[in-house]
């Protein structure tokens, strides 16, 4: 098993790192440019704008599922009615793939038969919501969709973080008049910091994977409005068969998530061995 990882993960990863240095087109070619393939990605400006749309992205998906997500799992820690069926519903978009998701909200905000036509089917015939094919806005609308699937998740993690809080200190709140929302405040959210960080983990990791989503919503457009660097790693790699640039793309987004979530996992490894001691 130890032998299998190390060959398809590292393996992979070397192999797309000696061919980010090469001058690969449709195949992959042994000769060597050096960082050349890295320089003409950052002067392409195809790739620069998909790096301003997922930074913008990954701020508001991110911050909104956690939100989303804690506010789930506060409601359902009450020990509400139908706790089960509620808890399988907000977790149900996470079990559905992206680009069904994605193809649902496109039918949802397609302005000609979507939420706009049937609003204003209603009489509300000033009614606009195109955000869909507005350049400024088409992000928003794959943050709305992406969110909706991912908080449940969040949910899911923080609950199991809340269910581990000690019972007795909801008590001594209680007998000591302190408000709820300062107990979660400032005992409540620093306790809950490891399962914080694995949702945050998890949900860069899927910031950077974006693809699935964008394609079935957008196809990137309008123009380059929701270009993402997954969508362009794999447009240079099978549209343009440009395997080398492509490459090049590919190490950059996994240098990416290694320099964030490594600190994470190195902080959270030290914090458990201060306990374990």
């Amino acid at each position: 098993m130890a032998l299998t990882v190390v060959f398809v993960y590292l393996g992979t990863m070397v192999w797309s790192a000696k061919i980010s240095m090469s001058s690969s087109r449709t195949f992959p070619s042994n000769n060597f440019v050096g960082l050349t393939q890295y320089v003409r990605l950052f002067n392409n400006d195809r790739w620069i704008v998909s790096l301003q749309h997922l930074v913008v992205y990954g701020i508001l998906f991110i911050l909104a599922c956690m939100i989303i997500g804690f506010l789930l799992a506060v409601f359902i820690d009450q020990k509400v009615t139908g706790e089960g069926v509620l808890r399988t519903i907000f977790l149900y978009p996470y079990a559905m793939s992206f680009v069904a998701t994605g193809l649902v909200w496109q039918w949802m905000l397609n302005p000609t038969l979507g939420l706009q036509s049937v609003i204003q089917k209603l009489g509300f015939t000033s009614f606009q919501f195109d955000w869909i094919i507005s350049q400024d806005k088409v992000m928003y609308t794959i943050v709305m969709a992406t969110v909706w699937q991912a908080s449940g998740l969040v949910m899911a993690l923080l609950l199991a973080g809340l269910r581990g809080v000690d019972e007795e200190i909801w008590k001594a709140a209680r007998i000591d008049g302190i408000p709820r929302w300062r107990v979660y405040l400032s005992i409540v959210l620093p306790m809950l910091a490891p399962s914080f960080a694995t949702a945050f983990v998890l949900l860069f990791v899927a910031v950077i994977k974006l693809f699935d989503a964008v394609v079935a919503m957008t196809q990137g457009g309008p123009g380059t409005a929701s270009e993402v660097p997954a969508k362009f790693i794999m447009d240079y790699l099978f549209g343009r068969a440009n395997l080398g640039l492509a490459s090049a793309a590919s190490i950059v987004m996994l240098l990416t998530v290694a320099a964030l979530v490594a600190p994470i996992l190195y902080a959270r490894h030290r914090a458990l061995a201060v306990r374990g001691a």
